[in-house]
């Protein structure tokens, strides 16, 4: 009995002091959570990162959309298989897309340090070409491909931008005055972005100004065209020679003046765009035109809440363009063009309207002519009731290549003996363009839209050509009206904003 109440004891006095112990690690008071607090500095959705003073928003959109009558998300039947309109044509062109960006804010003795990332993931359908022989070819999105691509990613910190942004030329609604269309012209657009470095000043009174140096080779650049290498085929696409860009030298260089008042905003942009020639040939020794200064100018005009309702507002820019004609036709623009059709004319087998967009041409041992456009294009936005809204737009650009610049092409064209005998050569064109958008918003960032445009191509040459093969279209060797064409197209969408 002494021995097991010995036991009993020495293993309560074990168990006593191990729990003392135990005791003696626990913490004295719970370490308070630290919860996320709303950041009300910036507007609605930002958030105090925990531990620092910056705030973050997230946002972004799911976007599921159709068009039709084209096979491209951006634009019209333009070119390629979509201008043929045969059996290799799209009647509808499917995209998924996903959007995500990061807002970060930080208040400092400078002012607001801001950080802006935007990037989306697409899935897009694709495009059948004919390969010859009968044989076709198929390009696009795999299965479960896709791709991946940043919009915006820039830096703001006193008066400076420092990364891929919307460009300072660019009106407060990019390419869309009231559209969903991509492929408006008549003025600048950079929707996606460019890279650049920027100091903005703000005036007080709802006047600020600009002055940037913007990349300008993804953007700002149409096409820069050898008229010695003019072919046959590529005529017939829109093409005037060989692409014979050199490298990037200097940036664009852009300046900007923003009114913002109650009754809408008024900008004016200016550019200065360097045209800078590869070689004449295939080597240095070819030589090479020299260097040439383009320029554009924008004027942009809204004014909001008119007497027709609340809310409905009128978007209109105007530019003119000298050896900068993307600042016209912008980013998401065709600069190619070439459009089949019937024909009425005996002996033709269909009729075509081809096109092209430089900023400049030249030909070895001439130097580099400019070429000049003008456009405009606008919007009337009116608001049926908070759910409903309309807008109808347009846009015009006329394109002309001068004296010059005609009789290099023209000379090119000669050669090529794509014209018939007695045909006219004027490579100048006009594009005009009208649609209709209306939106449907049942509930809070969910909306959906139907946007039709009409296109009409206005060339300028007359008579015949005569085409060689284009496989990849599937026409024929044969002779083509030279005549002006049109196109419609739909984009139904479904965007939920969040």
């Amino acid at each position: 009995m002494k021995t097991i109440r010995g036991l009993l004891l020495g293993s309560g006095a074990v168990m006593m002091a191990s729990v003392g112990a135990h005791a003696a690690d626990l913490p004295l008071k719970a370490k308070a959570v630290e919860y996320v607090k709303v950041c009300s500095l910036y507007g609605a959705g930002f958030y105090y990162i925990p531990g620092t003073d910056t705030c973050i928003k997230l946002g972004g959109y799911l976007r599921a959309e159709t068009a039709f009558w084209t096979n491209s998300n951006y634009g019209g039947a333009y070119n390629g298989v979509a201008g043929a309109d045969n059996r290799l044509s799209n009647r509808y062109q499917a995209r998924s897309r996903e959007d995500f960006n990061i807002d970060t804010r930080t208040a400092t003795e400078y002012g607001v340090v801001r950080t802006y990332f935007d990037a989306v993931l697409t899935w897009t359908s694709g495009t059948t070409s004919g390969a010859g022989g009968g044989a076709t070819s198929y390009s696009g999105d795999a299965i479960s491909g896709g791709t991946l691509g940043v919009y915006y990613a820039f830096i703001q910190f006193a008066g400076f931008t420092m990364g891929k942004a919307v460009s300072q030329f660019d009106a407060p609604w990019t390419n869309y005055p009231g559209n969903n269309f991509d492929g408006l012209v008549g003025g600048g657009g950079t929707v996606n972005g460019v890279n650049q470095f920027t100091y903005t000043a703000d005036f007080g009174q709802g006047i600020t100004a600009a002055i940037s140096l913007e990349d300008q080779a993804q953007f700002s650049t149409s096409n820069l065209w050898n008229t010695a290498g003019i072919t046959a085929a590529g005529v017939l696409s829109g093409t005037y020679g060989t692409g014979s860009f050199g490298g990037n030298v200097a940036p664009d260089i852009i300046g900007m003046v923003r009114v913002d008042q109650a009754w809408g905003l008024f900008q004016a942009s200016f550019a200065a765009h360097d045209n800078h020639a590869a070689y004449n040939g295939a080597t240095e020794v070819t030589g090479h035109p020299e260097d040439k200064w383009g320029w554009a100018a924008q004027l942009a005009l809204s004014i909001k809440n008119i007497p027709t309702g609340p809310g409905d507002t009128v978007n209109i820019q105007g530019v003119y363009t000298d050896g900068a004609s993307r600042y016209n036709f912008q980013s998401l623009a065709a600069t190619s063009y070439a459009m089949y059709g019937g024909t009425g004319m005996a002996n033709a087998y269909q009729s075509i309207g081809f096109a092209g967009v430089a900023d400049a041409v030249f030909a070895p041992g001439r130097g580099l002519s400019t070429v000049q456009t003008w456009g405009m294009r606008g919007a009337y936005s009116h608001n049926w009731d908070p759910h409903w809204n309309t807008a109808l737009y347009g846009a015009y650009a006329q394109v002309r290549y001068g004296s010059t610049g005609s009789a290099l092409i023209c000379a090119g064209i000669a050669a090529s003996g794509v014209l018939s005998a007695g045909s006219t050569c004027n490579p100048d064109f006009n594009l005009a363009q009208i649609g209709l958008i209306t939106r449907w918003t049942p509930v809070k960032n969910l909306t959906f839209s139907a946007d039709v445009t009409y296109s009409r191509l206005d060339q300028k040459y007359s008579g015949t050509a005569i085409a060689p093969t284009v496989a990849s279209v599937a026409k024929p060797a044969a002779t083509y009206e030279l005549k002006d064409q049109d196109t419609v197209s739909l984009l139904l969408r479904a965007q939920r904003n969040w």
